[in-house]
């Protein structure tokens, strides 16, 4: 399909490729029966992506019907989606179908989908799942072939998280993702948004139309846009109306964007800076690998003196277990000294210094601290028994109790 016809016919406005992208999804996916989730932030245009995929599909003859989820207030919800009986609740005088028996055979959009109820999206998982559905105040069952999108602005997942948005529902709407970028995303298209707006709004009211110096049109592009393509079309009407001059200049454009920072613009890096960054990392890399080398070394050492606990003093172990003291010494002083010479490379670069929350203990090296250690972590886990003990040990008992004499423990 012709991107471009889509795009004159439902009046999408831009040409940036994630906007191009998510169009294309959505002519692709429509002559399918499968669900969509629109994805997007809050006055990006999603209701135009439902009409599209409506309109592609065998359903175009059918009846489309929009929801705004957030707008039905939760006592009425149930019935607006599925109807209710006569008398099953207050104020019901007569039956009413729901929007579910209505669009049989055609398509609904539930806008704002994540601000459904608990309990009402136990009914919409039913409907999803085999086309069933109950009116409130019946056991009636009754079925309906409806294809659903849905849109939300808010991030599903972190909702499952927090227990807001049911799992099983979320994976059986997002069959096929579309994702509609902001406006700050789309660079060239926001100017393009702009003229198309003033060219509506002075036909509109019969004025002059307005546009933008260098300057403004600079600003209007670098502002982050936090209500989308809603705002720029609001502070578009409003230039249109009330400024005099149609020549709209920085000074100007400023007032109408209050939250306008120049910091907010994308930072600039230097090469330097990237190439400092890389090295930080691979040094980074290199600490790590040294660290779990010692923490290797360690586990030596404790195997070693299980060993010498078993067998009796060995010159040739304890030659072995000097050894690896003596590399482990070398390999933390080699690691204080880069972690400090990072640390003053930092300090230069007025880079505060980012402190490890994991408070390092140096650990005692002492045959005679690790053997009763060993012995003591024995005790405790067989509760003070010392034959089995003793057989985790690998000694025998009367060792241990003549270690437990020795060392007074």
């Amino acid at each position: 399909m012709d991107i471009q016809k889509i795009k004159q016919r439902f009046g999408i406005i831009g040409n940036s490729i994630t906007l191009n992208r998510a169009i294309d999804i959505a002519a692709q996916v429509a002559p399918t029966d499968l669900s969509v989730l629109i994805s997007g932030e809050s006055g990006t245009g999603k209701e135009a992506f439902p009409q599209i995929i409506h309109h592609f599909s065998a359903r175009k003859h059918g009846k489309y019907i929009p929801v705004n989820c957030g707008a039905i207030p939760e006592g009425t919800i149930d019935s607006e989606l599925f109807g209710h009986e006569k008398g099953s609740f207050t104020g019901a005088h007569e039956t009413r179908k729901g929007y579910f028996e209505v669009a049989d055979q055609g398509t609904i959009f539930l806008d704002e989908v994540a601000e459904l109820p608990l309990s009402t999206q136990v009914r919409l998982l039913r409907v999803l799942e085999s086309g069933e559905f109950l009116r409130v105040g019946s056991s009636k069952v009754q079925k309906t072939n409806v294809r659903v999108i849905a849109a939300t602005n808010i991030d599903l997942v972190k909702a499952i998280e927090e227990n807001k948005f049911r799992e099983d529902l979320y994976y059986r709407l997002n069959t096929v993702p579309i994702s509609i970028p902001p406006l700050r995303e789309r660079g060239d298209d926001i100017y393009l948004l702009f003229r198309k707006f003033a060219t509506d709004f002075a036909e509109r009211y019969r004025m002059p139309q307005i546009s933008l110096d260098d300057e403004a049109k600079a600003m209007l592009e670098n502002y982050q846009w936090p209500g989308n393509v809603r705002q720029l079309k609001n502070i578009t009407e409003q230039l249109s109306v009330i400024e005099k001059d149609r020549i709209v200049s920085a000074d100007v454009l400023k007032r109408y964007l209050p939250d306008y920072y120049p910091n907010k613009l994308p930072a600039l890096y230097n090469k330097s800076d990237l190439i400092d960054e890389k090295t930080s990392a691979s040094e980074r890399e290199i600490l790590y690998k040294i660290l779990f080398d010692m923490k290797h070394d360690l586990n030596n050492l404790k195997k070693l003196v299980h060993e010498i606990i078993e067998k009796g003093d060995h010159v040739e172990e304890l030659k072995h277990a000097d050894q690896l003291i003596q590399n482990y010494n070398q390999e933390t002083s080699s690691v204080i000294n880069t972690i400090d010479r990072q640390n003053k490379d930092f300090s230069k670069n007025n880079v505060p210094n980012i402190e490890d929350t994991e408070e390092f203990v140096e650990e005692s090296l002492s045959l005679e601290d690790k053997e009763i250690e060993l012995i003591r972590k024995a005790l405790d886990k067989h509760n003070g028994k010392r034959k089995y003990a003793a057989q985790e040990l690998g000694i025998s008992e009367r060792t241990l109790y003549r270690k437990i004499k020795e060392y007074d423990i």
